[in-house]
């Protein structure tokens, strides 16, 4: 069980590990220093708080976005909203080093949020 990360919205581990793999639950656009706070404007915000929420959970355990094997992304605008995230998302990624992903449009986040995405991970042996 790992727990660096923002503050969690319901019962669980920012992420767990099994010989080398590591399953990143889905980030919500929380300010780690402000949990409370409102959630960013916009697809766009709300991407980016997301991505540097897995970042800071992936540092807690040693390592970083080039560990990513697989990312699930939710939205609940998904017609709305998917070229905008792709845009944004894409950013954190080199063009020859993007982890497999699949996109799902869903009816609610936690917290109203727009975006939610987790990861799955391995880890250098």
């Amino acid at each position: 069980m790992i727990s660096d990360g923002p503050r969690p919205v319901a019962p669980f581990s920012h992420a767990t590990e099994a010989n080398g793999w590591i399953f990143v639950t889905g980030q919500m656009p929380t300010d780690p220093n402000a949990p409370d706070a409102p959630l960013p404007e916009g697809i766009e915000a709300q991407t980016i708080r997301v991505m540097e929420n897995l970042k800071i959970v992936l540092a807690g355990i040693g390592l970083d976005l080039s560990h990513v094997m697989m990312a699930r992304c939710y939205l609940t605008d998904f017609y709305g909203d998917y070229a905008q995230f792709n845009e944004t998302y894409q950013s954190f990624f080199p063009a020859d080093r993007r982890p497999a992903r699949t996109t799902i449009g869903v009816t609610g986040l936690a917290l109203e949020a727009l975006v939610e995405i987790d990861f799955v991970c391995r880890r250098p042996e």
